[in-house]
């Protein structure tokens, strides 16, 4: 298949190995494991969890060498965090970014377990001039032409922060092998790939790292040539739990006439959500839902319902959006980029009322 009659057999081979998270979900508070969104960027590695063992390195006063009983050992720490990948939405660009093609599903809520990076950072004496915090995980592979271990930094300020976690677990279970067993990191609100899987070193730098994940990859650009911006934080997201039946193909909804309640989660990395608004008449009105509190924590998504009165037979189009306290606000309409990154546009849903 060309990518000229749609989606390429390249495409497929990742759709295959990836899956978001069915859009009937957002009614759980939190994500159960297999049906969280995955990606995975290159291969599943085989850890043998006996000799595995994470190494602190680089510019500290101590280097650290623990196994996972010596993690398990520390204090622990837990926190609900909504996870999206950077590419949520690629594939509703036109023209379409070629990786994987994601709709709106690519995200998931967990609860995740593990030790505080910051502890680790002070037990090893962070030296006065640092500036960077690489992460490297085992998974291997070819990108942009480049021979590499996924690898991924913060600045020190940003790996710091209280909620950063390299965890252990996942909704009360050791990680699965699909989400970075034994160990990965956990950067609350920023984009999934800052969450290196399979966590194996983490080196303190005095100067800004430049491997190809951070300095090319996640980057909003306009052509390939461009510097671009580089991704960090989650944008402002809505999205609604499809009411009535599905159509097998289409996925276009049937419900029955009525007051049917509308609900769904909203979620932002840059500042807490404000409001969730939704139209039942493509975007040409709007009204407030109802937003229920943050009961999970600041990194978690809420949930937000309204009732419609849907007493019109025939097609409608729903719509939601949310905004944060920072006044960031869902796109109207998509905003493209080269990599097909950060896609926030307001989703719309089909619905036929009988």
């Amino acid at each position: 298949m060309t990518e000229e009659n749609g989606i390429s057999l390249e495409e497929l081979q990742l759709a295959a190995r990836n899956h978001g998270m069915p859009l009937e979900v957002l009614r759980e508070d939190v994500t159960p494991i297999g049906l969280h969104y995955l990606l995975i960027h290159y291969d599943i590695p085989q850890v043998d969890a006996d000799t595995w063992r994470l190494d602190l390195d680089g510019r500290v006063g101590t280097e650290l060498s623990l196994d996972l009983d010596a993690l398990r050992g520390l204090p622990a720490r837990e926190v609900v965090a909504t996870m999206e990948c950077a590419g949520n939405g690629r594939a509703r660009l036109e023209p379409r970014p070629v990786s994987q093609p994601w709709l709106l599903e690519a995200v998931g809520t967990g609860r995740w377990r593990g030790v505080a990076l910051r502890d680790l950072l002070e037990q090893a004496q962070v030296e006065a001039d640092v500036t960077d915090v690489l992460f490297t995980g085992l998974d291997r592979g070819i990108e942009g032409g480049e021979e590499q271990l996924f690898q991924r930094s913060l600045s020190l300020a940003d790996a710091s922060e209280p909620d950063v976690l390299l965890a252990y677990e996942l909704n009360g279970v050791p990680l699965p092998p699909q989400h970075g067993f034994p160990l990965r990191l956990l950067v609350p609100g920023w984009y999934g790939m800052t969450n290196v899987k399979w966590l194996t070193r983490i080196t303190l730098l005095d100067e800004p790292f430049t491997g190809y994940q951070q300095a090319r990859g996640y980057h909003l650009r306009q052509t390939d040539e461009d510097e671009g911006e580089p991704l960090s934080r989650i944008h402002p997201r809505s999205l609604m739990a499809p009411p009535g039946i599905p159509d097998f193909m289409t996925r276009e909804r049937t419900l029955h006439a009525g007051t049917v309640t509308i609900e769904g989660r909203a979620w932002s990395g840059l500042a807490p959500v404000a409001a969730v608004e939704v139209s039942t008449d493509d975007g040409a009105t709007w009204d407030a839902a109802q937003l229920d509190p943050p009961e999970l924590g600041r990194w978690a998504w809420r949930r937000w319902s309204y009732d419609w009165n849907a007493a019109e037979p025939g097609r409608h189009v729903l719509a939601c959006r949310a905004r944060d306290e920072a006044g960031n606000a869902q796109a109207t309409e998509p905003r493209w980029n080269v990599g097909g990154y950060a896609n926030n546009a307001v989703q719309r849903v089909v619905v036929t009322v009988e």
